[in-house]
């Protein structure tokens, strides 16, 4: 009975490791306030455009699946703006990462397109997001959409 309760339990622990590992990549960009803030861009926030692409593995000047972006961006409603990166596949979200667009930000600006257990492979439709963080949460300043072949 003892091996076979150990066996259950060792069991259990392993695949509660491995969702975890598959799941984290996706989830971890959320944060404490959770996705992009509602949908629509707030009036006069600012603008963002994908910027030339800082690694095209193909030099098609396109974004495509492994390449890395950035993005231009330009706001007055903070001096700390973020932009959110959410890619889907069919309808399903297989990337998502936040990332810092400020002096003394940790995060860098470079997106890895197609680097999460959720997008192995393939096209996907992306939307960025200009953000700031306020007390109530995210709150969005502008968007772009792209898409970004295999």
């Amino acid at each position: 009975m003892r091996r076979l309760f150990g066996a259950s339990a060792e069991a259990l622990i392993i695949v509660i490791l491995v969702f975890g590992l598959l799941a984290v990549p996706v989830l971890a960009a959320k944060g404490g306030g959770g996705g992009h803030g509602g949908g629509k861009p707030s009036a006069g926030g600012g603008t963002i455009t994908l910027a030339p692409l800082v690694y095209d593995a193909n030099a098609n000047g396109l974004p495509n699946y492994g390449d890395r972006a950035t993005f231009t961006i330009s706001t007055t409603a903070t001096d700390k703006p973020w932009v959110q990166l959410d890619c889907y596949q069919g309808g399903a979200l297989v990337y998502q990462d936040r990332r810092g667009f400020f002096d003394g930000s940790l995060t860098g600006e470079v997106f890895n397109l197609g680097t999460t257990a959720a997008w192995q492979s393939g096209a996907a439709d992306c939307t960025a997001w200009l953000q700031q963080y306020t007390r109530k949460g995210w709150s969005n300043l502008a968007s772009t959409s792209f898409h970004v072949d295999e």
